[in-house]
């Protein structure tokens, strides 16, 4: 399945495909506002702009990132933020992490699927079930070896990160980790030790 889907075949029958296709997409404006739009089967979904908690999250995630492949020795691998990726031009599927560690320099405005080694999605309140479950299939099906969701903090839970493996084709989990000690991640292309709490801070 994933390697058919680099190929970009036929969509499949179930979703209806949209309008918009990728060149679309990438001829959109900036939003003055923040808010991010991705293309998710034809159709532009427009998100928020990301909250303080989330973009706070999100960028003390970056260093401990950077420190793991440096101790490591991975030149070759790089953080960055928020860039778009095209999943496929047939489904008309592009995508926004908030993070991923790239197998490339990152140059350009947009990367193909196979130069993501990490996405990192962290969810928002607004994140529907449905499109949280669409993403997840998207990266699995375009061959993203392992994908971390995060889930904010709130009245139920404390700042959650689920690091899933790409196996036979579908994400399996392989580290759930919650505010405490620190605890090494192995659903990613180096260990990764992580301090969630140091996330918040």
């Amino acid at each position: 399945m994933s390697a058919a889907l680099r190929e970009d075949p036929q969509p499949p029958e179930g979703p209806m495909i949209g309008p918009h296709t990728i060149e679309h997409w990438l001829a959109l404006p900036p939003a003055e506002d923040g808010s991010r739009t991705e293309l998710i089967f034809g159709h532009l979904h427009v998100s928020p702009a990301p909250s303080g908690e989330h973009q706070y999250v999100a960028g003390n995630l970056i260093h401990p990132l950077k420190v793991a492949l440096a101790a490591a020795e991975r030149p070759g691998l790089y953080v960055v933020p928020a860039v778009n990726v095209k999943i496929s031009s047939a489904w008309r599927i592009a995508l926004i992490p908030d993070l991923v560690i790239l197998n490339q320099r990152p140059e350009g405005v947009i990367f193909p699927p196979e130069a993501v080694v990490v996405a990192i999605e962290i969810w928002s309140p607004g994140n529907q079930r449905a499109e949280r479950e669409t993403k997840a299939l998207a990266y699995a099906e375009a061959g993203v070896p392992f994908l971390w969701t995060i889930e904010q903090a709130n009245k139920f839970h404390d700042l959650r990160l689920t690091a899933h493996r790409l196996t036979e084709g579908r994400y399996v989990v392989e580290n759930v980790l919650e505010a405490g000690a620190p605890v090494t991640i192995t659903a990613a292309p180096v260990p990764i030790t992580l301090d969630l709490a140091a996330l918040t801070i």
